[in-house]
């Protein structure tokens, strides 16, 4: 408890430095204007920036992405109440009953609602961050090879799980991820693999062509090619001060989402998303009432914007402690850190007391501007709305190359990110989740390098795997979940709940 006042008191010291400030400022301003437009979220922006962010000092770097997807979930809600368009993938559930109120002459309250519960949800789970990273760190230094390989079997499986839609096309793009993480060179003999005779591919693909091109690229594809039109009818707000009922009727929500998201935020596959959607469900099944959903129930905004600020803060847990990305805005992370030569672990605490703790108290500077960023300035986010498409597309598309080119000076990394954009677009069109596929490029080399190593530790004895008690643990609650979506009544609960 000590080292954690202290390290907060450390972190609250580099996190209000000016520059520190300032990227935490840039970051939540940005993250709330790529929620509230449609088709440019987190994921993109983030892969936009990475190249960009290699010329700041890796604390900095990192507040900025953070507050981006903090800052995403935040500003997601706006456009869901006001024009029942979700800038963001969480927001989808604040739809349903956030422009219902908007109808009724309610949209203040809701957006107040809305906002109160992600600062709440926000407070909360980034003190979970602070003392509890720490102690997930502490067991995670006793990891050897065998429980890392383990550890990263349980999370691409809980990707699987947790992905919507086809068991079987989420774990084709866990496969998919993997292979194309296996491209370059081989670092114990020397053989290329996959590189079908392209020395450009010797090194391996790059991370900031794969994720700008399937999650960037291939998002403006899509749009373009369903001729999604940005804009409708915005529906006034009002006033913003919610009643003494509306408070009463939202505190228990606020809550349940705050634990619920902060809870599913740590697991792998999990994020945001699901956090809001599982949130609206218990809200729903616990309400004396059932019927007052989509018709208005304020309960049906504050837990689920609770749940979704809360999970996307909790998510960093696991990717600073355990190097593990639950989800595929994390694996961004890590891309952004290795850019820096940083590998996250649970040795950064040690290694790099200032990143770790100056992220950390950022969250709760970032969650205050959030308050500020959002209630006043409503009116702006949603005339942003009026920009067309046509003049933003361009601009991200040039944005991309640029960066991409930064990165490695290569033309053919241009190249990849358009073949990848190409594929992400095909992809999408088939109905086949993309993120799983970062997960797994991410996952897979540090996979098979605890592999080699659990391996030669053990003289080539397989059975390391089961004689480590972590490792047999994990082991064990992996073959549980892959059970779980086996079975056929769990299969198609969980079809029923992603339908819902």
């Amino acid at each position: 408890m000590m080292d954690s006042l202290g390290g907060i008191a450390h972190g609250l010291s580099i996190a209000a430095s000016p520059a520190n400030l300032l990227y935490c400022f840039a970051g939540a301003l940005l993250g709330t204007f790529v929620g509230v437009l449609p088709g440019v979220g987190p994921l993109l922006t983030i892969a936009l920036l990475l190249p960009f962010t290699f010329s700041l000092e890796p604390t900095g770097a990192l507040i900025m992405l953070a507050g981006i997807y903090y800052g995403a979930q935040y500003g997601g809600s706006t456009t869901s109440i006001l024009l029942n368009m979700p800038g963001e993938t969480s927001s989808v559930v604040t739809c349903i009953d956030g422009h219902a109120m908007a109808r009724q002459g309610r949209g203040g309250p809701a957006l107040a609602v809305a906002a109160i519960g992600s600062f709440i949800a926000g407070t909360l789970s980034t003190g979970i961050v602070a003392f509890f990273a720490p102690v997930l760190a502490g067991v995670a230094i006793r990891f050897g090879p065998a429980d890392y390989f383990s550890l990263m079997v349980l999370g691409l499986v809980g990707a699987i799980v947790l992905a919507q839609g086809s068991f079987v096309k989420a774990l084709a793009m866990i496969v998919l991820g993997l292979l194309f993480g296996l491209v370059g060179t081989d670092v114990n003999s020397g053989e290329q693999r996959l590189t079908f005779g392209i020395q450009a591919l010797a090194d391996g693909i790059g991370f900031v062509p794969v994720a700008l091109g399937v999650f960037g690229i291939g998002e403006i594809i899509r749009i373009l090619i369903g001729q999604e039109r940005d804009g409708g009818q915005v529906i006034p707000h009002g006033s913003l001060m919610p009643s003494r009922q509306d408070l009463r009727d939202s505190s228990g929500a606020i809550a349940r989402g705050s634990v619920i998201g902060s809870a599913l935020g740590l697991l792998p596959g999990g994020g945001a998303a699901l956090a809001a959607f599982a949130s609206y469900t218990v809200e729903k099944k616990l309400a004396r009432d059932p019927s007052r959903f989509g018709r208005g129930a304020i309960e049906g905004v504050a837990g689920p914007e609770s749940a979704n600020n809360a999970a996307a803060q909790t998510s960093f847990i696991p990717l600073l402690t355990l190097g593990l990305p639950s989800n595929a805005v994390m694996a961004l992370m890590i891309g952004a850190l290795m850019l820096h030569g940083i590998t996250p672990g649970p040795r950064i605490m040690q290694a790099e007391p200032d990143l770790f703790w100056g992220v950390v108290a950022s969250m709760w500077i970032g969650n205050a501007m959030l308050i500020v960023l959002n209630l006043p300035l409503v009116g702006l986010w949603v005339r942003l709305l009026r920009v067309p498409y046509r003049f933003l597309y361009p601009t991200i598309v040039l944005v991309s190359c640029v960066g991409v080119y930064g990165v490695s000076n290569s033309a053919f990394d241009l190249v990849t990110t358009a073949v990848f954009g190409l594929l992400g677009w095909v992809l999408q069109a088939l109905r086949f989740e993309p993120a799983p596929l970062l997960l797994g490029f991410v996952l897979g080399p540090m996979m098979e390098e605890n592999l080699r190593r659990a391996m030669i530790l053990s003289r080539g004895d397989p059975t390391v795997f089961l004689r480590e008690p972590i490792s047999l643990a994990l082991l064990v609650l992996t073959g549980v979940l892959l059970a779980a979506i086996i079975l056929p009544t769990v299969r198609r609960n969980r079809e029923r709940v992603f339908a819902e």
